[in-house]
C-alpha cells in the first residue's frame, strides 16, 4: 500500500462510495420526462449560440424570405419550416437518397446541405413536380408499374428518376441502375422501378 493510500481515513473512503452510489442511484431514478426537459433547456441554450441569417430561396416556384440558423440543413428547413413532407428524413447521413431534391435542376440529397448555402436558389421537391391535378409522367409510371411498396423512399426515388433520365443515363436498364444506386429501396421494389423510369424514356415525354 502507498504512502497516499495509508493517509486516508478508512470512514473517508467509504463515504465517497456511499455518495457516488447515491448520486447514480437518483439519476436511475430521475423520470424520463426530467431528463427529456434538461436536455431540451440545453438544446435551446446551444441554440442561442448560433445568430439566424436571412435566406431567400424559391421551392416549387414560389419565393420565400426565412431567417435560419446556419447549422440547419436544406432537409430539416423543407420539412420544418415549409411543411413539405413528402421530402423525407431517413439515414440523415447522405447514404439512401430518401431526401433527394432538385437544386436549380440538380439532384441532390438535401440532409447534407446547409440551408444557407441555397441563398438565391431554386428548390424543386416531389411536391413541386405534378401539375396541380395532373401527376408528373414519372410519378404516373411509377404507379403504372408498382415502383413502390411501402413508399417511404419514393418521393426520393421518384426526384432521382425525373433527373436521372434529364441526364441522358436511361439509355438501358443497366445504366438506370448504375445511375440509380444512390436511391435504397429496403422494400426491394427495384426491378419495377427500372421499368417505370424505362418507359417514361422511351415515351419521350418532357420530364
Amino acid at each position: 500500500m502507498s504512502v497516499k493510500e495509508e493517509n486516508i481515513p478508512e470512514n473517508e473512503g467509504r463515504r465517497d462510495f456511499l455518495k457516488q452510489g447515491t448520486l447514480f442511484t437518483a439519476l436511475a431514478l430521475t423520470p424520463v420526462s426530467l431528463l427529456k426537459a434538461a436536455d431540451n433547456k440545453a438544446d435551446e441554450k446551444f441554440a442561442e449560440l448560433f445568430e439566424k441569417v436571412s435566406l431567400k430561396i424559391k421551392v416549387n416556384g414560389k419565393s420565400h424570405e426565412l431567417l435560419v440558423e446556419p447549422r440547419v440543413t436544406l432537409l430539416d428547413l423543407l420539412r420544418e419550416q415549409l411543411a413539405l413532407t413528402g421530402t423525407k428524413k431517413g439515414c440523415d447521413h447522405g447514404q439512401c437518397g430518401a431526401c433527394t431534391v432538385h437544386i436549380n435542376g440538380t439532384r441532390v440529397n438535401s440532409c447534407l446541405q446547409l440551408a444557407v448555402m441555397n441563398d438565391g436558389k431554386e428548390i424543386t421537391t416531389i411536391e413541386g413536380l405534378a401539375n396541380e391535378d395532373v401527376l408528373h409522367p414519372m410519378q404516373a409510371a411509377f404507379i403504372k408499374h408498382d415502383g413502390f411498396q411501402c413508399g417511404y423512399c419514393t418521393p426520393g426515388q421518384i426526384m432521382s428518376a425525373v433527373a436521372c433520365v434529364r441526364e441522358g443515363h436511361a439509355g438501358s436498364k443497366a445504366e438506370i441502375r448504375e445511375y440509380m444506386s444512390g436511391n435504397i429501396c429496403r422494400c426491394g421494389a427495384y426491378p419495377n422501378i427500372v421499368d417505370a423510369i424505362e418507359e417514361v424514356h422511351k415515351s419521350g415525354a418532357q420530364v
